[in-house]
Parts: C-alpha cells; structure tokens; sequence
C-alpha cells in the first residue's frame, strides 16, 4: 500500500516527506494507521549516527493508532483496536523468557538494524530499499507495520494521540525507578536531566514513596516546573557543585541516581553523590565509544553502576500500569506534551533539539 513517510537520508539532515510502499503484514505482524508519534531523542540519536541505523530510514518509535489488519497468526488484536506500540525483542531467548526483554540479545537487531529480524525490508520507493522496522514500527509515517509481540492494546475511551510516549521515554523514566530500582518509601533519589525521561522518574519516585526527590538541570525553567511534579529540592549546576549539594541535602548522600543525558561529566556527578551501597542508572544515550571516568574506590564501597534500558519494562505488563496511573491523576503525563502537525516534524526536531519543549507529539 501507499504511504507518506518522512524519511532521513543523511546525518543531521532534514527529512523529507516521500510516498513509500509498505508491504502488506505477514503472519505475526500488524498494520496500524498511525494516529500520532512521540519524538524521543533516541530519534535524534539515529539522525545523529550515534547509532549505525542506515539510511535512508523511516524513524519514529513512540506511536500510537488503529489496526487497520492483521496477520493471519495475530490473535491479541483485530482491526479497530486502538494500540501504543513499543520496543521489538526476540522472545525466545533465555534473558526475554526471565522477563528481562530489554537486554535481549538480538535488541539491537530488532530495534535499530532497519529492517525485519530475518533482515528483510518493508519499504520502498520504486526499486530504492527505505530501511524500517525502527524499533519494531517505525511510526514517522501515516500507516507501520508492528507485530503482535511489540504492540499494547488500549481502552478506546483513552486520549490516544498522549500514549504514544508510554512505549519509550516515558516508560523508560518511570520504569527505571519503579521496575529497576523499586525505592523503598522514606528513601532519596537524586534524578539528573529534567526532560521528558527526567521528570517521569520524578513522578514515579513520588508514586514509590521516596521522600527526598531533588532534581537537577541547568534550565531554571524546568527546575521550577518539576517541582510541581513532586520534586522536593532543585539545584542548578550550572550554579552549584550538585555533588556538594546533594550531601549537604542528605548528610550521607542519596539512595539511588538516574543519570537521563548521556553526558560523562554528569555520570561522574551521579556516581559521587551516591551514599555507600546506594545505585546509579544510566540511562542517558551517548555515542558508542563513549567512556566515563570513575574512582574505583568509590565503587568498591558497596556503590553500584547500571545501565537501564526501556526501564527494565514489559510494556504490556507496564503501560497498563501507567495508563491507570494516569486515568487516576497521578501521573499526568498530558501536561509534558506539545503536539505538532505531522508536516511540521523538522521545526518540531529542531525544539527538541534546542530544548524549548519537553514531549513533542506529531499528529498523523
């Protein structure tokens, strides 16, 4: 079938919106009229090339729509339903089978190869391959191919054009605190980075109990803002040695940080800050080869340090989770969102970019 996708052909480049031809879906997989699109710096990443996805590529990993068909062995949804779709994983592995799917072997493969596990491709334009499939959907497009093992089926009563997000950055903060860490109530987190992961993470340890919930970033603006969202202390270190700070806040340091930039520096701070035995998620992207220095000493005094992908989440275990939280007021995700028109995807890039939005969202 026909579609019009936006399509990223060089680094850093600007995408261009193309009529594509999709295939029809195989026999585990599904056709989703997609209805809108979160952006997510992992996005921008792959723009970037932090990550070797070729080009040219349909992006967009945040959607959310309506099955318009299914494959003939589909039998979690049928046309009509109203899905949010998330990240792809083999579930056959040892690691996926334990419910640890993030850390799946082939996650790269299903996620950022461009193109279908078994390497085969979806798009294209004439005789011209489009590489797709990005993580499992590739939504920057009026109609993705998922599959019955990466799509979570929704109420139809929910607001659909907010969910997308639930299936990457927001699932990825709140899941880092709730899934990974799980913080005891009473204890403190430290949360660096107040985007769209940052202050998911804050909403989240609110959710936990966590009574010390001091966030810090360098924009005074989202500083003040996250306080509504249950932070308890900011610090702006562009100001203040956050290190400094968050013992001064706690005496002996925090129980758990969340590193969300990707930034060897910060990961340093996020570490330091750290009481003994207390844990350190990474979660920030950074460009492979990336290295972060660290005192050894600090580490062998019971401190830890954790990658956290996806936020160590089963999306169709988690996202349900979250849509309740949300239908219950406690996790109001409605207020991070800025939507865009979908032909408006570059100026909504270049805000992201630039930092004056925290959740862009492109309606289809």
């Amino acid at each position: 079938m026909k579609i019009t996708a936006a399509v990223a052909r060089e680094k850093g480049g600007k995408l261009t919106f193309e009529e594509l031809e999709l295939e029809d879906p195989r026999e585990h997989e599904v056709l989703v009229r997609v209805v809108a699109c979160g952006l997510c710096h992992t996005d921008l990443a792959i723009l970037n090339q932090y990550y070797p996805t070729p080009f040219p590529v349909v992006l967009g990993h945040e959607g959310s729509g309506v099955v318009e068909k299914v494959g003939s062995k589909v039998t979690m949804v049928k046309p009509g339903d109203h899905v949010v779709m998330s990240f792809l994983t083999c579930n056959e592995c040892d690691l996926c089978k334990q419910g640890h799917q993030t850390y799946c072997p082939d996650f790269y493969l299903g996620n950022f190869s461009g193109g279908r596990m078994d390497g085969s491709i979806p798009l294209k334009k004439g005789t011209e391959v489009i590489h797709g499939c990005f993580f499992g959907q590739s939504t920057f497009a009026t109609y993705a191919l998922a599959t019955d093992e990466n799509i979570v089926k929704v109420e139809p009563s929910l607001p659909l054009e907010i969910l997308g997000p639930l299936g990457c950055g927001i699932m990825t903060g709140a899941g880092a605190v709730m899934n990974a860490f799980r913080p005891a109530a009473g204890t403190s987190i430290a949360v660096f980075g107040i985007g769209t992961v940052g202050i998911s993470a804050v909403m989240a340890a609110v959710i936990c109990g966590c009574t010390k919930i001091i966030a810090v970033d360098i924009n005074a603006e989202r500083l003040e803002l996250v306080k509504t969202f249950g932070a308890t202390h900011v610090i702006n270190s562009k100001e203040t040695d956050p290190v400094q700070a968050i013992r001064e806040l706690t005496g002996a340091g925090v129980d758990f940080s969340l590193e969300c930039i990707g930034n060897p520096k910060v990961t340093r701070q996020a570490i330091d800050c750290l009481r003994t035995t207390g844990v350190c998620g990474l979660i920030g992207a950074a460009p492979m080869g990336t290295e972060v220095n660290v005192d050894m000493n600090t580490i062998l005094f019971g401190r830890a340090l954790r990658g956290i992908i996806e936020g160590d989440a089963i999306p169709t275990v988690f996202i349900p989770k979250l849509i309740e939280l949300y239908k219950q007021g406690r996790f109001p995700i409605d207020r991070l969102v800025t939507f865009y028109d979908f032909k408006d995807i570059n100026k909504a890039i270049e805000d992201l970019e630039k930092g004056k939005i925290l959740k862009g969202i492109l309606r289809m």
